[in-house]
């Protein structure tokens, strides 16, 4: 029989499914443990002009989609008015079957603004002037509450001055905590044009001239202290690659002060200050009790050409398919050894790192339930099969009842959504099991595991 699409039954194919879903998950907060909203538009309360702006504005996702199906490039980021460009996705839309973007666009649709009128050409002016209607009582505090989030962690330099999580934690009107994550990429990448101008912005910040790499470990220090007192507990790093290559302190040094005075450093030296300053920042991690988050694999600014005009983040990355396994496998060893590996959760942007993943945070799990974690299915996986090959990977070889589950790694505050398409799946995956007699119809235990992945073991894990 065919189902209603996005009906109660969306994603869920049996029974038992359905109940873990409505009975057990439905209702949970959500604690978004890594994103990229602006904790400036959370402190204003931005106000949304229209439906584009809180839609297509910086969203990569849909742009990718909008070029493969021929939107020429003023109608995507270029300078069309408003809604040529609402119109110009909404055409898109009906081409997007297969593709998480078809799903969501309607589920944003139907949570957010009441409208279950399928997006396209034809439909697309009435459903404009319905959602527009409405946008006046959508800021973004309200869409973060409608969606009954307790805790929302931003991505951030360590130059930050965290003035907006500042002045929203003096905020009595707003109960949601957004918390920053320390993001020092810029620290590691030496080999960066912009490398030695960051150094001076972070020399700035911390009041003190920074010459030495021990220079630099001081200021670092000093910004994740600050952090802290914050209320972060979190960091991040994007390590396209990943490399483990073993120097002295004096090698290191010479390497950062070479990099420091616009000097190209060579492939192996490089490796060898990223394996220093890693190890370095995950001790500091570890003496906070911060969670400390690996996101591998992303083959970044694949269209020099479009990179030159556009700029990182405009839909013209990929998906990378370098070795992890050695070299994580000894980054993780080399801080496990001095007894300061930090809670660390890896996530790969290739499906073909799953179990690579799936096996080696086996080898470093201990004191705290689940303290090595495999990231849920990240960017170009956050969508059906990718995320079950995930949770079915860490679930044949770990333990998928401590996992910390979903998060939105979005731009845009009406990507909450997503939290229901994950909660669904998981609660499929575990309906499935039961259905072919592979785990028993125990609702106690079964809505407890359901209950943990969607809520309680990120809550528990952070301890926000």
């Amino acid at each position: 029989m065919t189902k209603t699409f996005l009906g109660d039954s969306f994603l869920l194919n049996n029974k038992v499914a359905e109940k873990l879903y409505f009975d057990y998950a439905k209702d949970l907060p959500i604690i978004d443990y890594h994103c990229h909203l602006s904790p400036q538009e959370i402190y204003e309360d931005k106000q949304f002009k229209n439906i584009t702006e809180a839609w297509l504005y910086g969203d990569h996702y849909k742009w990718r989609a909008m070029r493969a199906n021929g939107v020429p490039e003023h109608l995507v980021t270029g300078d069309a008015d408003d809604y040529e460009r609402f119109e110009a996705w909404a055409k898109t839309v009906p081409y997007t079957i297969g593709n998480p973007l078809y799903q969501w666009t309607h589920l944003e649709l139907r949570r957010f603004f009441n409208e279950e009128t399928l997006l396209n050409e034809k439909t697309a002016r009435a459903i404009w002037d319905n959602v527009n209607k409405q946008l006046p009582q959508k800021t973004a505090r309200q869409l973060i509450l409608d969606s009954k989030v307790e805790v929302i962690c931003t991505t951030d330099d360590p130059i930050d001055s965290l003035e907006y999580h500042i002045a929203l934690q003096k905020d009595e009107q707003f109960n949601v905590k957004v918390l920053p994550s320390f993001r020092p990429d810029k620290a590691l990448e030496i080999n960066k044009p912009t490398f030695a101008a960051w150094i001076g912005s972070l020399s700035e910040v911390v009041g003190e001239t920074i010459e030495s790499y021990e220079q630099l470990k001081e200021a670092l220090a000093k910004r994740i202290q600050f952090f802290d007192e914050v209320g972060g507990k979190v960091s991040d790093h994007a390590l396209d690659t990943i490399y483990y290559a073993e120097a002295t302190e004096q090698e290191v040094s010479a390497i950062f002060e070479k990099g420091l005075a616009g000097g190209q450093v060579s492939l192996e030296d490089e490796a060898k200050y990223k394996t220093a300053l890693l190890i370095f920042l995950g001790k500091q991690y570890a003496s906070y009790n911060w969670a400390m988050q690996y996101h591998i694999s992303a083959h970044r600014n694949n269209n020099t050409r479009q990179f030159n005009e556009l700029g990182p983040d405009t839909g013209y990355d990929s998906i990378n398919d370098g070795p992890i396994a050695v070299p994580l496998t000894r980054l993780l060893d080399a801080l496990a050894l001095e007894d300061a590996l930090p809670k660390t959760i890896i996530y790969s942007l290739n499906p073909k790192d799953y179990y690579v993943i799936a096996s080696i945070i086996g080898s470093f799990q201990e004191k705290v339930p689940g303290k090595i974690q495999f990231g849920t299915a990240w960017w170009f996986n956050d969508q059906k099969e990718g995320m079950l090959d995930q949770m079915k990977a860490l679930a044949s070889i770990g333990v998928l009842s401590r996992f910390i589950g979903m998060l939105t790694d979005s731009r845009s505050f009406l990507s909450y959504t997503r939290h229901e398409y994950f909660r669904r799946l998981v609660c499929d995956l575990i309906g499935e099991w039961v259905e072919n007699g592979e785990f028993p119809e125990d609702y106690e235990l079964l809505g407890t595991v359901v209950q943990d992945i969607c809520y309680y073991n990120a809550k528990n894990y952070f301890n926000f």
